[in-house]
């Protein structure tokens, strides 16, 4: 399977569980074969549900700006 065959594969099973279950999908919604295949398509769990629209990204606050507002 080509990787962007594995890509769309990984983000309509996430997609197809959130319909499915009305919320976002677990980890444990999968059985583990299909985790890791998603995980390997997507990386971690939080990015994989990025990359299929199911998770906003959390925006990292460098040291810096963390001083600022103290």
């Amino acid at each position: 399977m080509p990787d962007d065959k594995k890509i769309e594969w990984a983000i309509r099973m996430l997609i197809e569980k959130a319909e499915v279950t009305h919320r976002i999908p677990l980890k444990t919604d999968f059985e583990e074969a299909d985790r890791a295949r998603i995980k390997a398509f997507l990386g971690p769990w939080p990015r994989a549900l990025e990359k299929a629209g199911l998770k906003e990204a959390k925006i990292k606050e460098s040291k810096q700006q963390k001083r600022k507002q103290k």
